[in-house]
């Protein structure tokens, strides 16, 4: 492929993504909406597997790319109103789980501590419904009978693409930060005298395995769900219907 051709699929491809609405919920088959409008425009993806932009969306990605519009791929998914998370605080357990998997910070909260959505943030993902071992989320409607592009305004897409972009740059840091860190150790005099010993261990003799150091945080999460199921089992508090 030629320079000026990557440059025009580049550019498409940027069209493309400012036309989705950055839901980054992955139900296209795509990590984020970026990656689905890279897609899109080298003609991988359909322009039909973004369910959050409905048939509109599908016509917007029409026009970009010339292609025929057609229906929702119900593979992906259907169309619907915008919703947003709502996090039962009575079962929360504080595991910090849907934190991690909400792709615009929208989830406030510490380990242990209970959690709370920050509506304005919220994409209606779904992300954070499978990994919660409580099953205290659920997701309520936010726009009426609106649904796809027209419970969206371009507003409230490039507030949450923005957020996304913002998280996925401090985790990048993040990451560049305990690479770095482990190099540092690895370099460290106690290290590579360890290693010096390791080489003159006899190949014969096995190193017995160091413990798991995620044992421990295995035990407390399996006994803190224990305790959260025998609450539920005993009529303590009824969660809200999904």
């Amino acid at each position: 492929m030629s320079a000026f051709a990557i440059l025009a699929r580049d550019d498409l491809a940027a069209r493309i993504d400012a036309a989705l609405p950055q839901t980054q919920c992955t139900r296209c088959g795509y990590p984020d909406c970026a990656s689905y409008a890279q897609a899109v425009a080298s003609g991988e993806a359909g322009i039909n597997q973004c369910p959050p932009g409905g048939a509109a969306g599908v016509e917007r990605l029409a026009a970009l790319t010339g292609r025929p519009a057609v229906p929702l791929s119900a593979e992906h998914g259907t169309e619907a109103p915008r919703t947003v998370a709502v996090i039962d605080e009575a079962w929360c357990i504080g595991c910090t789980l849907c934190i991690k998997a909400c792709p615009t910070d929208a989830i406030l909260g510490a380990n242990k501590f209970m959690h709370t959505v920050i509506a304005a943030h919220c994409t209606g993902c779904e992300l954070c419904i499978p990994v919660c071992p409580v099953d205290c989320i659920e997701l309520h409607n936010a726009s009426g009978p609106a649904t796809g592009w027209s419970a969206w305004s371009p507003q409230q897409a490039e507030h949450a693409r923005q957020r996304y972009v913002l998280r996925r740059e401090r985790e990048q840091e993040r990451e560049q930060e305990r690479e770095r860190l482990g190099a540092a150790r690895a370099q460290t005099p106690l290290a590579l005298g360890e290693q010096e010993m390791a080489d003159d261990a006899s190949p014969s003799t096995p190193c017995p395995a160091p413990p798991l150091a995620t044992d421990s945080k295995q035990a407390t999460i399996a006994a803190i769900l224990a305790r959260a199921r025998a609450q539920r089992a005993g009529g303590a508090s009824t969660p809200k219907g999904h």
